[in-house]
């Protein structure tokens, strides 16, 4: 509101000073068979800035009662707002070349030439402009999903109408992916329909220990963490017949996905200890070379 307010102080002292309809009335150039005034200038420059920052406010709430009247989701609602903010912007820009005269043949004219050259040129801002439109009403990809993008897990922070912003948990950096993006690539989700995770860790024991009680060790150290869920409750099995040890391995559910990470570390080191604590040997690779004599 600063603007506004700086804006309605300035007409005040200049009304005072010199009279407003004065100065409006000033003649600066002509364009589109149309003379433009101080007036017009104005009009031109600050109707289309309070256009833009002032149309939030009444589309936020027509938005809120719209959601609650139609029970829109979250993804939904969004567009909506954004769908009906710009509409609001286009009919005040129509209100504006009308209240300035301007030829609208002309404009049409020019305006088409334009296209032409631009459209070449703003094709891909245009399709991230409908991918995004068309994501937030599908709500395929929403704020605060996970995703793994280049194989990490990305948290969407926002969805724009030209690019998504993801957050990368492993080194704290923040990605934009365009929106055209989530409709040529293959795009896996960890918050779809819920926040459930499976993850699973893979750990050796040497072959003379029992399966039986290896497998129940494992279980019962993974259940004991503080993080892992126990429900659905943990399970394991043999993985792999390796060389020097039998591979086991644990699946077991988190609720954040942002988590695995530190929970399989916490895990991992978890069965570590238990298996000192047991005896439990975790072999490393051995080799025997033979040498033959020559003769």
């Amino acid at each position: 509101m600063l603007p506004l307010y700086l804006l309605l102080c300035l007409v005040a002292v200049v009304d005072r000073i010199e009279g407003l309809s004065t100065i409006s009335a000033i003649p600066l150039l002509r364009m589109f068979g149309q003379s433009f005034s101080m007036g017009n200038l104005a009009l031109l420059v600050l109707l289309p800035y309070f256009l833009v920052v002032l149309s939030e406010l009444p589309v936020v709430l027509i938005g809120g009662a719209m959601g609650r009247l139609a029970g829109m989701g979250p993804g939904n609602r969004k567009a909506f707002e954004l769908l009906l903010r710009y509409a609001l912007i286009g009919v005040g820009l129509l209100w504006l070349a009308n209240q300035l005269g301007l030829n609208s043949t002309a404009v049409a004219a020019i305006a088409g030439g334009l296209s032409v050259g631009l459209g070449f040129g703003v094709k891909e801002v245009f399709s991230n402009f409908v991918s995004g439109l068309w994501l937030l009403f599908e709500g395929s990809v929403r704020p605060g999903d996970v995703l793994v993008y280049e194989g990490d897990p990305c948290e969407v922070r926002k969805l724009g109408l030209r690019a998504a912003t993801l957050w990368r948990d492993s080194d704290n950096a923040e990605l934009l992916v365009p929106n055209q993006n989530f409709f040529t690539a293959t795009t896996t989700t960890y918050s779809g329909s819920d926040s459930l995770r499976c993850a699973r860790v893979v750990i050796a024991a040497a072959y003379r220990h029992e399966p039986e009680a290896v497998i129940q060790l494992i279980l019962d150290t993974v259940a004991s963490q503080p993080r892992v869920l126990t429900e659905p409750e943990p399970f394991a099995f043999i993985w792999n017949f390796a060389e020097s040890a039998i591979e086991y391995v644990v699946f077991y559910w988190i609720a954040n996905p942002m988590d695995n990470a530190t929970i399989a570390g916490g895990v991992r080191q978890a069965l570590w200890h238990a298996f000192r604590e047991h005896g439990i040997e975790i072999p490393l690779p051995q080799r025997v070379v033979q040498r033959s004599e020559l003769l």
